[in-house]
């Protein structure tokens, strides 16, 4: 059996930062597993390309969840990366951290030292970001962050934040920053015209290091254990199974769906569980598998009265001079992941923070990439940012080539479906306003005939998509808590030297795109793991609407925003 100091199991984007942090230290050997191989791809690096790695199984572990009763039975995709970069390398690379009452609101859950104060640092330490850095914002970090480069070419995306600022929400300069509530200019993981995976941005200058070991192409079946603590790994490698020990400790991160499975696999999850896969229980834990979140979506499609969207691009020699430029100057249309420009507002005036997010393409085609309208057109992914549904994820068996059970249970909550009916109206709002006047054909879906609660209800359960965002499978908590699995130091409760580190630890779902969040939970574990000192908590101030408790966001029509401090700080008069 061959032997190292840590085994991290899963090379996405937390485990890619696990492995480029804990080699920092030449006298940590560090082994990390991963089932396939190579993100050396055209698909993945092209920033324009993200449907292409997410519709190949080489890429993509292509899970398909339950039939939801609530969404007219259907079986929804939830796609997780199967290829060095995890998610990283297929997601649609938008850079959001989530709100700072988020991350204050996992300390009201018992997850101590992950205030948004505590984790600011983290944020910082992983961002290189085109802006330069300031108390909000890192530079000089591993991560490429950039605004887009059609921003201002593309009227449309400019469009839609004056008609969100004329139907009284604020424009924000960086909503990682101060203020998140608002619209204005979304950020990505790009560097110079290409995705910034944490393969690329992380692990490939990592694994120079002669204590870095990646094996690629293992499959992990379980976690091998002497009493209480982890002490192995098991995998797959070309149909033989192997173990490699671990002196110190065992890491996973392969994710909200994997984590768990795994965890399961290895007999630690509820019994019930375990009982009906077939596997012996070493460890009974209720909450592994379990509070299973995710951001549900519409795509609200308009169509464009001028022919300057991304459905004018889409011939085959529109494809290839936009491919060849991108190949000789990674610059145009190729460089771009499309989702320019954005928002996030509250959906009521009893909502402290945002809880809707705005993603605007100047296209109106799915975001998997499989159809396209026929002529020109716009749309709006959104859809609400907490829900309270829960689900969970289940081993069928000890067979680690037989995918879980995977349940959303989306919208079981009437919160839920009150949140999403408020999400369409509030979109329509905005798309009414005059600066879209010049652009605004006919609403395509859900189409002005829906308007009755009832109408809208349907139309969702037909139509609304994953953001492909699973978490919360492993979540942090106090022991006491029966759902906890792992505690604020990440290790797994009632086990040693056992971890997880992904996004099936958050507590709670974060406001926003998910991958920032899980990159900044695995720079701070790393230090934990490590016995580092942590990096110094920093007391900032944050924007919330001081009348959040009284004034309606759909009253505020007649509010101005002026710049009064700088960028990303406004004030309403």
């Amino acid at each position: 059996m061959r032997e190292t100091d840590y085994v991290i199991v899963g090379a996405g984007s937390a485990g890619c930062v696990l492995a480029a942090r804990l080699s920092e230290n030449p006298r940590n050997r560090v082994t990390l597993l991963e089932a396939v191989g190579s993100d050396n791809s055209i698909s993945i690096r092209m920033p324009a390309a993200l449907s292409g790695p997410m519709n190949r199984a080489r890429f993509n572990w292509g899970y398909l969840a339950e039939a939801e009763p609530t969404l007219a039975g259907r079986r929804l995709n939830c796609p997780r990366g199967r290829v060095l970069g995890g998610s990283s390398s297929i997601n649609g690379m938008v850079w959001v951290r989530g709100h700072a009452c988020d991350f204050n609101s996992w300390i009201e859950r018992g997850v101590h030292g992950w205030s948004y104060s505590d984790c600011l640092p983290y944020f910082k330490k992983a961002e290189n970001w085109i802006g330069g850095e300031d108390v909000y914002r890192g530079a000089g970090g591993p991560l490429a962050i950039c605004r887009g480069n059609h921003m201002r070419l593309n009227p449309l995306y400019q469009a839609f934040v004056r008609a969100a600022v004329e139907a009284g929400y604020p424009q924000t300069g960086d909503y990682n920053g101060f203020q998140q509530e608002g619209f204005g200019a979304y950020q990505m993981t790009v560097d110079r015209g290409v995705r910034a995976s944490c393969s690329r941005s992380y692990l490939r200058p990592a694994m120079r290091r002669a204590n870095l070991e990646v094996l690629t192409g293992v499959l992990a079946t379980r976690v091998e254990f002497e009493g209480r603590r982890a002490v192995a790994v098991s995998y797959m490698s070309r149909g033989q199974e192997q173990s490699i020990r671990a002196r110190a400790e065992v890491i996973l991160c392969a994710g909200a769906i994997g984590s768990p499975a795994l965890l399961q696999r290895s007999g630690i999850g509820p019994p019930e569980v375990l009982a009906r896969a077939g596997i012996p229980v070493i460890h009974a834990l209720n909450g592994v598998g379990g509070n299973l979140q995710d951001h549900l979506e519409v795509y609200f499609q308009q169509s464009c009265n001028e022919p300057i969207t991304l459905n004018g691009k889409l011939g085959k020699l529109s494809q290839a001079a936009i491919g060849l430029r991108w190949l000789l100057f990674r610059t145009g249309l190729g460089a771009t992941n499309h989702f320019e420009s954005g928002g996030f507002i509250r959906s009521s005036q009893n909502v402290q923070w945002p809880d809707i997010q705005f993603h605007f393409l100047p296209g109106a085609i799915r975001y998997d990439g499989r159809s396209a309208l026929n002529g020109h057109g716009f749309q709006l992914h959104v859809g609400p940012n907490r829900m309270q549904s829960r689900g969970h994820v289940a081993v069928r068996s000890p067979d680690p080539d037989e995918a879980p059970r995977i349940c959303f249970n989306y919208l079981q909550e009437e919160y839920d479906r009150l949140t999403f009916r408020r999400a369409i109206r509030l979109t329509r709002e905005i798309i009414a306003q005059p600066a879209m006047d010049r652009f605004r054909g006919e609403e395509l879906q859900p189409g002005m005939a829906i308007k009755r609660d009832d109408e809208l209800d349907h139309w969702i359960a037909q139509h609304a998509e994953s953001a492909y965002h699973p978490s919360c499978t492993c979540s942090m908590g106090e022991p006491e808590n029966l759902e906890s699995v792992v505690d604020s130091m990440c290790r797994v409760i009632g086990m040693e030297c056992l971890r997880v580190v992904d996004a099936s630890i958050f507590p709670a779902i974060t406001n926003g795109n998910l991958n920032a969040p899980v990159i900044m939970v695995a720079e701070r574990a790393a230090d934990l793991i490590r016995s580092r000192k942590l990096l110094t908590a920093v007391e900032v101030p944050f924007w919330v609407d001081p009348e959040w408790r009284q004034d309606s966001v759909r009253e505020r029509h007649n509010a101005t925003v002026r710049i009064n401090q700088g960028p990303g700080v406004y004030a309403y008069d």
